[in-house]
C-alpha cells in the first residue's frame, strides 16, 4: 500500500492517512455582534466537504488568539465563549468521519487589519472595523501597510498568556492537535526574522533573542495542551531574500530547539515576511526545505508547496522527504482528493455510507 495511506502516529494519537488539510483562511467570519470571529455555516461546509472527502487530519485555517491578531475583521477567533461552542459542531462532524481536528493558532502581527483577498487585501480603518497593528519593531510590511505599534515586554507576555488561554479554548471545542502559527510574516515569524525585528531588548538582535518569544509560546501552549495529543508548528524556513533574513540554516536549527520543546511535527512552508521577493514557485517548490528538516534532525515534518496529484505526495513520501503531505488549493479544487487518490493507488479509506455508490 501506498505510505499515503498509512495510518501515522503522534503521542497517543493515530491519523488515518498522511493526506491532510492545510490552514487556509476564509474570511467569511462575522466581523461584528455577538458572533464576531466565531466560524458559521461556511466553515462548516467547508471544512465537512473535505472530511466527507477522506482528508485524514485538517487544520483549521489560521484562527486569532485575540482580536487584534486576525488578519482581517472577518477572520475566525478563539478567544470567547461565543467562538469555543460554534467549532464544536466542526470538530463533532470532522471526528464522525474519521478526520482529525487540527486548529492554528495565530496573532498577525504588523500584517493585521487588511481587507478580505478578493477586495484587494489593503488595510482597513476603523470606518471598516479595522485596527491598529503591533509588531516586534516600528517597521512596516511594506509601503502600503501601516507602521504598526512596537509590542512592549509587557505586551509580549500578554500575548504569550493569549495563545495558552487560545489552547485551552482549543482543547474544550473537541480539537486534537494545536498549531501554532510561527510562518507566513505574521507576529512569530516577524520575531524570528531580522528582517522585521530590530529590537534591541531581549527579544532582539541575537538568534537566541528572535528565537524567545516563539518558544515561549510554544512553551506556554504545551503546558496546558495534553501530554498525549501532537503540537505542531509552522514555520517558513526561508524569508527567500539574499542577505538579512531567517534561513534554511535557521530553520534547521530551530527545529531542532522546538522538538526539546514539546513540538512533534514542524509544518514547513516559506515566504511571507518580506514585500517584493522573488520566490521560484513550481510543483514541490517547497518539499526541499522539509525533506531537509527531516534528513537532518529528529523532527517529524509535513510538506506543502504545489503538491496536486496523488503521484507526486506518493514520491515525496517514499523519497523520506516527509511524513505526510498539507495540501491546500488542491483540496479547494478538489475536496474529495484523498478518496479518488486512494482509489489511484489500490488503497482502502473511509467513505460514508451514503457515498457508497462513488467507490
Amino acid at each position: 500500500m501506498s505510505a499515503l495511506f498509512e495510518p501515522y502516529r503522534l503521542r497517543d494519537l493515530t491519523i488515518p492517512n498522511r493526506v491532510w488539510m492545510s490552514p487556509m483562511c476564509q474570511y467569511s467570519a462575522a466581523q461584528e455582534g455577538p458572533a464576531t470571529g466565531a466560524p458559521n455555516d461556511w466553515h462548516f461546509a467547508h471544512y465537512a466537504a473535505r472530511a466527507t472527502g477522506g482528508t485524514g487530519l485538517i487544520v483549521v485555517e489560521a484562527t486569532a488568539v485575540a482580536p487584534e491578531g486576525r488578519i482581517s475583521p472577518y477572520d475566525l477567533g478563539i478567544w470567547n465563549d461565543t467562538q469555543t461552542e460554534a467549532f464544536r459542531r466542526i470538530t463533532r462532524f470532522l471526528k464522525s468521519q474519521g478526520t482529525v481536528p487540527a486548529i492554528q493558532l495565530a496573532h498577525s502581527g504588523r500584517k493585521a487589519s487588511t481587507d478580505r483577498p478578493w477586495k484587494g487585501g489593503a488595510p482597513v480603518g476603523t470606518d471598516a472595523y479595522g485596527w491598529q497593528p503591533i509588531g516586534p519593531s516600528a517597521v512596516a510590511f511594506d509601503e502600503n501597510h501601516r507602521v504598526p505599534t512596537e509590542l512592549t515586554v509587557d505586551g509580549i507576555r500578554e500575548i504569550v498568556g493569549r495563545f495558552a488561554d487560545a489552547a485551552r479554548r482549543a482543547l474544550d471545542a473537541g480539537f486534537e492537535v494545536v498549531e501554532v502559527h510561527g510562518a507566513h510574516g505574521y507576529l512569530i515569524n516577524e520575531f524570528l526574522s531580522p528582517h522585521s525585528n530590530h529590537r534591541t531588548d531581549a527579544y532582539g538582535g541575537s538568534y537566541e533573542n528572535r528565537t524567545r518569544f516563539a518558544l515561549e509560546v510554544v512553551d506556554a501552549v504545551r503546558a496546558v495542551w495534553p501530554e498525549d495529543k501532537p503540537l505542531f508548528f509552522r514555520i517558513s524556513a526561508t524569508d527567500w531574500l539574499a542577505d538579512g533574513g531567517w534561513t534554511a540554516d535557521d530553520t534547521v536549527r530551530f527545529a531542532a530547539e522546538l522538538k526539546a520543546h514539546g513540538v512533534d511535527l514542524l509544518d514547513v512552508s516559506t515566504g511571507g515576511n518580506a514585500s517584493g521577493v522573488r520566490i521560484p514557485v513550481g510543483p514541490g517548490y517547497q518539499v526541499p526545505f522539509a525533506a531537509r528538516v527531516k534528513a537532518e534532525t529528529a523532527l517529524p515534518v509535513a510538506a506543502v508547496g504545489l503538491v496536486t496529484d496523488a503521484e507526486q505526495a506518493a514520491k515525496i513520501l517514499a523519497n523520506e522527504e516527509a511524513d505526510a503531505v498539507l495540501l491546500g488549493r488542491e483540496l479547494l479544487r478538489n475536496p474529495s482528493f484523498a478518496r479518488l487518490a486512494a482509489r489511484e493507488q489500490g488503497a482502502e479509506i473511509h467513505v460514508p455510507d451514503q457515498y457508497h455508490r462513488s467507490v
